[in-house]
């Protein structure tokens, strides 16, 4: 499916990003695995997360080379793209997995704390995304997938900064995949539901943990690499959700409802006709626990 390409997942020591470097190494891609090994909040690092995956994919007879550089500054993430054509001489497949998460009420957030989650999430996205696109467009041809999130999608309680950072994504993905669509390159998004370490303690009992149970960072993973496949040719600037082995494509902010006046509104005018006439078409503020309210399949 991938023999001859070479696949860089950042965020790649754990959870989802080391299923799907796993994944693509099974299916023949060359994996360039990265991850800075801090905590789930963004601090320290080690070298013993991508050190495990790459060990995996090589005892199961594939080719590994790990990245420790952090994706948040422009210097690295030019490195981390360097590993990829030091070691095997070109990229095909970027996948911008890596991420950090802090919980906790809007009006607590520290300054620091926000600008960890934005820079580990959006500018690590863009400068890898960055980094790796000349090379896309000298060789017409490349893919992006970035890991979103229905948090930034739908919204979630006590996750500002993450909401933010992950909406942010998902608007970098459709304009990269704009400016690059000439060149044969595309852009996605996959929004995952997934036990990880992101959800570490965050469950609210056993009936929670029960569904997590269900939802294996494999399950992603296994869209990711659909999404980077030659086989997903015409799909670009799109974003997918994936919970269990339930699979939705998620809107975008498109225009769902217009009224107008020939002569114009007035502030009374609009709140008393326009916005109850766009009611039914407003979105939910309920995040995105209010709507998937059934049980995981």
């Amino acid at each position: 499916m991938f023999e001859g390409k070479v696949a860089l997942v950042t965020g790649a020591g754990g959870g989802i990003g080391r299923a799907t470097a796993l994944l693509f190494a099974a299916k023949g891609a060359k994996v360039v695995v990265n991850d800075l090994g801090g905590s789930v909040i963004g601090e320290g690092s080690s070298t013993g997360p991508a050190e495990e995956t790459a060990r995996m994919i090589r005892d199961a007879g594939g080719e590994a080379v790990i990245s420790t550089d952090s994706v948040s500054e422009w210097t690295s993430a030019q490195h981390i793209v360097g590993a990829a054509l030091d070691h095997f001489g070109r990229i095909d497949i970027v996948v911008n997995n890596a991420g950090n998460v802090r919980w906790g009420p809007f009006w607590e957030m520290e300054i620091e704390e926000y600008r960890s989650i934005v820079s580990t999430h959006v500018d690590g996205s863009f400068f890898v995304s960055r980094a790796a696109a000349p090379h896309f467009k000298a060789q017409n041809g490349g893919v992006f997938v970035h890991t979103t999130s229905t948090s930034g999608l739908m919204g979630h309680f006590n996750q500002v900064p993450y909401c933010t950072a992950k909406a942010a994504i998902l608007g970098l993905s459709k304009a990269i995949a704009l400016d690059m669509k000439p060149y044969g390159v595309r852009s996605n998004c996959m929004a995952p539901f997934a036990q990880t370490r992101m959800v570490q303690g965050q469950v609210r009992g056993p009936a929670h943990q029960a569904i997590l149970d269900k939802l294996t960072p494999e399950q992603p993973a296994r869209v990711t690499v659909a999404l980077a496949s030659d086989a997903a040719k015409d799909v670009t600037g799109q974003a997918f959700i994936v919970r269990g082995n339930e699979i939705f494509l998620a809107g975008q902010g498109y225009p769902v409802k217009s009224v107008h006046r020939d002569h114009g509104w007035t502030p009374e005018e609009i709140t008393a006709h326009a916005f109850p006439a766009m009611a039914a078409g407003f979105t939910p503020s309920d995040g995105f626990a209010a709507y998937f309210t059934w049980d995981v399949i």
